[in-house]
């Protein structure tokens, strides 16, 4: 499988949410007329990474040097192996006691750990192009993992075997953010026959501004299904959406039709749409590497719910199907079954 999507890559994969929509329209679970009002919506993609700490990162960053020295040849002075360990764990419960100024002293010892480690390994492969080629990105991680401060403008490391992660906050009390990406939702207004389908979805990194996304997140849904989208509906996030304000209509806003009202009332229906990609899908947690995988994996989850509704349909309708039958041949013993 891993081989297979990135033979296939996230722009090709695109054709399984076109066909599996293809497949709704031609089973009778969607309608033409159902694509042409669309919700929006974003949400986060939380990658499979480690809570973030300075003192972890910083020591695994060193345990990555260490290895990587160990394996190319290069001698170090000292791998502070025993040492690092230990100081991780004191740093750890010195935090959980609240004794700040103990673990301030044991994360700084980790920092020189590492910083000893990079030097030594620079002094090593001084002159060698092959170990410099081959310590270059590890050796800017670790020093990234060294210096980065809290309020730091460049862009912070949140994980060594996924540097590309983001922290996005989220605002709400029992999670105050998630580390991952942005990902773009687009699914019908109106209820289909079949269920709400997803029209349109993608990874999004940079953590961009809601409103920012909706331009290429509609273009995108119109390219895939082919019909113009007519009604947009999103909520208080895409303020500045630069489109038309009689083609998008935000959650709070006063409807001037009674239609307009009654879809947009149907506006929070795309939250269970997302839930259910993350439970039942794989958007909620997910292992697959870079920001290529990130694009694959939103993809194939919204492609995923889809053939799910599909699958749905089909046997509600092999139910009536057989339903009928029953009914037909329960009347033809009955029939044959009265006298004369």
């Amino acid at each position: 499988m891993t081989r297979w999507r990135q033979r296939i890559g996230a722009d090709e994969l695109a054709a399984l949410v076109q066909e599996s929509l293809a497949a709704a329209h031609r089973g009778g679970a969607l309608k033409p007329q159902d694509l042409e009002r669309i919700t929006v919506d974003t949400t986060v993609q939380p990658k499979a990474v480690a809570f973030p700490t300075d003192a972890k990162l910083m020591h695994k960053a060193r345990e990555r040097l260490v290895r990587l020295a160990g394996e190319m040849g290069v001698t170090l002075r000292q791998s502070y192996r025993r040492v690092g360990k230990l100081a991780l764990i004191k740093q750890g419960r010195y935090a959980h006691a609240k004794q700040h100024n103990r673990a301030r002293r044991e994360l700084k010892r980790l920092r020189v750990y590492l910083d000893r480690v990079v030097r030594d390994i620079r002094r090593k492969i001084e002159g060698n192009p092959a170990l410099t080629d081959a310590f270059r990105r590890p050796l800017w991680l670790a020093e990234r993992v060294a210096t980065q401060l809290k309020r730091d403008s460049f862009p912070k490391v949140y994980s060594l075997h996924a540097p590309e992660v983001e922290c996005i906050g989220k605002g709400k009390a029992h999670k105050p953010y998630e580390f991952g990406c942005k990902v773009t939702v687009a699914t019908t207004n109106a209820r289909s026959p079949g269920g709400q389908f997803v029209v349109h979805i993608d990874a999004l990194h940079g953590n961009p501004y809601d409103g920012h996304t909706l331009k290429a997140a509609v273009e995108t849904a119109e390219a895939w299904t082919g019909v113009t989208v007519k009604r947009i509906y999103v909520d208080k996030g895409y303020r500045g959406h630069g489109l038309d304000r009689f083609k998008v209509w935000r959650s709070g806003s006063k409807a001037p039709t009674e239609a307009i009202r009654r879809e947009l009332r149907r506006r929070s229906a795309i939250e269970p749409v997302i839930g259910h990609m993350k439970n039942d899908g794989l958007l909620d947690r997910y292992f697959l590497k870079g920001k290529d995988g990130d694009r694959i994996n939103a993809i194939l989850s919204g492609a995923g719910h889809n053939f799910r509704l599909l699958l749905k349909w089909l046997r509600l309708l092999l139910s009536l199907i057989l339903e009928t039958m029953w009914a037909i041949v329960v009347r033809i013993v009955w029939i044959r079954s009265l006298p004369g």
